[in-house]
């Protein structure tokens, strides 16, 4: 039964791994094709829509789905059926609410955008973009539902079913141009989201159909962490084109560490809903020493190749990048070997702690991105990156220092106040 047991979770890691790796693979060709499909010039205004349309939805959108993760677990544990369906209902809620936000800031943006961008072009990509936050918004309720079965494997399977649905999106829409191309990806993210929702609501189904309750006393702390969670133009179009390609190293990078994230996540949270806080801090320093083996082989070779790299993929015309590939890698490489902080703050149920190291990060990136990119373009902007993920680890560091030496009986399932842990 033990061999069993540890077959079936070997299998679900490895599926889960296989999908998200799959999908980043995918995510990946999808910036190549734009980039041999358009200009420099086009791919900096591509990148401009995708980079307001994340903007928006990362500023107005409550990330409920780690509540549901954190708290769904807690449900489960007590077999407290009736809160734990209260608790997806708000959610699906709220994440409609926050993607209908998102996207009228993009439509009132859409026709100011010529004149923050120098370009007209932008504005009827910028209006069909506005409808992509709310078709994205209830795909991650779907997923955490499938997660709660335990099924990461599944969930990655329907990231990259996502991610194949926006290649073939991209790949028809850049036929055409800009504009075709954003509504091939809104169209590719109804289907993807529909698909996930499907799934999602066949597992929940599996639980107990009992009547939804209120969820009580614990409806304050709900809210806390769902807002602790959620708290969280320089340079030319073609510098934004080549920073776009830059980029790719850092997107990588967390692509390769997502498997071991989603794993994290929903293996940590269960393991600190039970009590068992060791196993949380010995799968961190697993991971960390893993990836920073790994970063060791792969970084060098990635300086030395950065321009072949850019060369194969990009085109020779995107050469203008190499410099902002190669302060993008460390950046990325770094940002690999501390990819736990993503999960760990939401299965110890602090999130705030997350917000305080973004925030300090976000401190130091803002006015660096100003400062460099202005003067050096993309390759000022990345060294801001650089700079920021190394004040983030910094910050990161001491915090997971403090949280260890914290005595055992605050690692039960009741989160702890964060100035405990705070410099």
């Amino acid at each position: 039964m033990v061999v069993l047991m540890r077959s079936r979770l070997f299998w679900r890691r490895s599926a889960a791994a296989a999908g998200i790796y799959a999908s980043v693979v995918l995510g990946f060709f999808g910036t190549v094709i734009a980039a041999h499909a358009f200009t420099t010039h086009v791919l900096g205004l591509y990148a401009i829509v995708i980079a307001a349309t994340g903007f928006f939805q990362t500023l107005l959108d409550l990330t409920i789905e780690e509540a549901l993760v954190k708290y769904g677990f807690r449900f489960q544990e007590r077999e407290d059926w009736g809160r734990l369906r209260r608790l997806f209902g708000r959610a699906l809620q709220l994440k409609l609410a926050g993607g209908v936000l998102a996207g009228a800031c993009l439509l009132a943006l859409a026709p100011a955008a010529n004149a923050l961008f120098g370009d007209p072009r932008l504005l009827k990509p910028m209006l069909i973009a506005a409808a992509l936050p709310l078709v994205q918004a209830p795909e991650n309720v779907g997923g955490v539902a499938l997660i709660l079965r335990g099924r990461y494997d599944i969930r990655a399977f329907f990231l990259f079913l996502s991610m194949a649905l926006r290649l073939g999106g991209i790949a028809i829409g850049t036929r055409y141009g800009l504009t075709q191309t954003i509504a091939a990806i809104v169209v590719a993210q109804v289907l993807a989201t529909a698909a996930v929702l499907a799934a999602g609501w066949t597992a929940f189904r599996r639980n107990p159909r009992v009547a939804a309750v209120s969820i009580g006393e614990e409806r304050p702390e709900i809210a806390r962490f769902v807002l602790q969670s959620s708290l969280g133009v320089v340079s030319s179009p073609n510098q934004v084109g080549y920073f776009r390609v830059a980029q790719s190293p850092q997107q990588g990078f967390a692509a390769l560490s997502a498997p071991a994230r989603l794993v994290l996540l929903t293996e940590q949270t269960r393991a600190w809903e039970r009590g068992t806080r060791a196993a949380v801090f010995a799968g961190v320093r697993r991971y960390s020493l893993g990836a920073a083996a790994g970063v060791l082989v792969a970084v060098p070779l990635l300086l030395w190749l950065a321009p072949d790299l850019i060369r194969l993929f990009f085109t020779p015309k995107n050469l203008g990048a190499t410099d902002a590939l190669r302060l993008i890698v460390i950046a990325g490489a770094l940002q690999f070997v501390f990819g736990w902080t993503k999960s760990f703050p939401v299965s110890i149920g602090r999130p705030k702690l997350r917000i305080w190291a973004h925030g300090i990060e976000t401190v130091v990136l803002i006015p660096l991105v100003v400062v460099f990119g202005a003067a050096w373009g993309a390759t000022g902007a990345a060294g801001a990156v650089l700079a920021s993920t190394v004040a983030f680890i910094v910050v990161w560091t001491v915090l997971f220092l403090r949280i260890r030496r914290e005595p055992a009986s605050q690692g039960t399932a009741s989160p702890q106040p964060v100035e405990a842990v705070l410099p």
